[in-house]
């Protein structure tokens, strides 16, 4: 199974990608971002947790737990967005939809895609996610830096082919 069989499988939001999507365009890759985007929100909340059952036990103050819930709401608020942002491509365009109330839907055509870096920090290699830096031609930019990509070497890959048109023939 390659790559893209896996996205599609996975994707149990379809129906919020393909409204973004042109009649003749069908999606090729549909993924969110890699769930470490979610640790500085997680290390929120354990640090309010924290701090909140330490200040209970020293003074006995227990409405202290009402800080703490804004950590937690802060902390679900991020899980709905990163649920609702996907990085897209499709044979005529390169996508990143983005946001809860306010929906975002930043757009470039791969016509207008010169170059694709991936690059992958020492905390992302060790967690299995990386950046992927876009270029065009002497132009301003919708998509330049798409942060937190999942399995990045297979993805790069996979996105490479789409863009500049170098599939792989071999037998599977």
């Amino acid at each position: 199974m390659n790559l893209q069989d896996m996205m599609v499988q996975h994707d149990s939001s379809s129906r919020t990608v393909d409204k973004y999507l042109m009649s003749h365009e069908g999606r090729v890759i549909a993924v969110r971002h890699h769930p470490a985007v979610l640790i500085p929100s997680v290390a929120l909340v354990v640090g309010g947790l924290v701090a909140c059952a330490s200040v209970a036990v020293i003074t006995g103050v227990m409405w202290i737990w009402w800080l703490w819930l804004p950590t937690l709401g802060y902390l679900l608020w991020k899980i709905i967005a990163w649920s609702l942002e996907f990085f897209l491509v499709t044979e005529h365009r390169v996508m990143l939809v983005k946001g809860v109330l306010n929906r975002n839907v930043a757009m470039m055509p791969l016509s207008k895609v010169t170059d694709i870096t991936l690059n992958r920090s020492m905390i992302g290699r060790m967690l299995g996610y990386g950046e992927f830096l876009t270029e065009s031609a002497g132009q301003s930019q919708a998509i330049r830096a798409v942060n937190f990509m999942p399995y990045p070497e297979q993805l790069y890959l996979e996105v490479s082919s789409v863009i500049f048109g170098t599939i792989d023939e071999s037998p599977d």
